[in-house]
């Protein structure tokens, strides 16, 4: 997929997520379905910081790099294959519960709000920049090994697409426990 279209797929995705909001209250928004699961909010809350302080961090890192290599490491074939498949498998992936990955539960809707068209801005800024990066300019991400510029962009929007799914859990969730 080229970067043109993968953004406005990812604005697509991410739109979505803000209508979506408008569907919850601060209350359903911090529920969780147990202690070891995360609420919608922090959910939202994973997307936006790892796409600004990760995934666009990272393609900076790149696109700042002067024609050398950020990373000697390799794509592994998990990252090889996510790149062919053009998305995640449509499987939940847990990580467990810490202080350094855990979300924090979002103070307001409208922290969400203004995180989500934060990551929108960044990704329109950052996309016409992508055609002159060089891809021997990599940075390593922790399962799917060196990833170049454009493919760290491409990773937004596959990873805004697949916790569409974690979203449609968590709200039949919050129905079978009556917070409709």
């Amino acid at each position: 997929m080229n970067t043109t279209k993968a953004l406005q797929q990812f604005k697509d995705i991410a739109f979505h997520y803000l209508r979506e909001l408008d569907n919850f209250s601060m209350e359903q928004l911090k529920w969780q379905p147990s202690k070891d699961e995360w609420s919608i909010g922090q959910m939202y809350q994973h997307l936006i910081n790892s796409a600004l302080y990760m995934h666009l961090h990272n393609i900076e890192h790149c696109i700042q790099s002067k024609n050398d290599t950020v990373s000697l490491a390799e794509k592994t074939m998990e990252g090889a294959a996510i790149f062919e498949r053009g998305g995640f498998p449509p499987i939940r992936i847990k990580v467990p519960p810490s202080p350094q990955y855990t979300p924090e539960q979002p103070k307001s809707k409208e922290q969400l709000v203004q995180g989500i068209n934060s990551v929108i801005h960044r990704m329109e800024e950052t996309e016409p920049k992508l055609e002159k990066v060089s891809k021997q300019n990599t940075v390593s991400h922790p399962s799917f090994g060196a990833l170049h510029a454009k493919e760290w962009f491409l990773l937004i929007e596959m990873h805004y697409r697949h916790h569409l799914l974690q979203l449609e859990r968590l709200k039949k969730d919050l129905d079978r426990n009556n917070y409709a």
